[in-house]
Parts: structure tokens; sequence; C-alpha cells
């Protein structure tokens, strides 16, 4: 437990020091490297939104198939 609990604390450790070294020497200024990683986010949070649209799109429709007692379809 105490190895798992050291290579836990270490990992955090890296994990900060990277961010803060990461932040420190970017090619960018504070505030253009903000909105960079704004946009960024911003970005994938609309593909998140647009790829659950279209997930639940099909499994709406593969739920009005079942409903309807047609063959079901299923991706692979």
């Amino acid at each position: 437990m105490r190895k798992l609990i050291g290579f836990l604390a270490g990992l955090l450790c890296g994990a900060l020091v990277g961010a803060v070294l990461g932040i420190l020497l970017a090619p960018y200024g504070g505030a253009e490297l903000r909105e960079r990683i704004r946009s960024g986010v911003q970005m994938l949070i609309e593909k998140g939104q647009e790829a659950a649209a279209a997930r639940r799109a099909e499994l709406e429709a593969q739920l009005e198939a079942f409903k309807q007692g047609r063959p079901v379809v299923l991706q692979e």
C-alpha cells in the first residue's frame, strides 16, 4: 500500500511540475496562451456535443425500429 501511495504522490508531483514548466516555457504570452487554450477547449466541447447528438439520433432511430418490430442494425 505504501508503494502505491508513493507512486501516486510521485505521479501527481510530476504532473504538477510538468504543467508549471509547460506554462512557463510556452512560446506564447499569457493572454494569447489563455485564448488559445480557451478556443481549443471550446472546439473540443463543440465536437463532443456534435458526436453526442449524432449518437443520440442513431440510438433513437434504433429504438423506434425496435418498437415497430423491424430488425435493429447495430454498428460493428
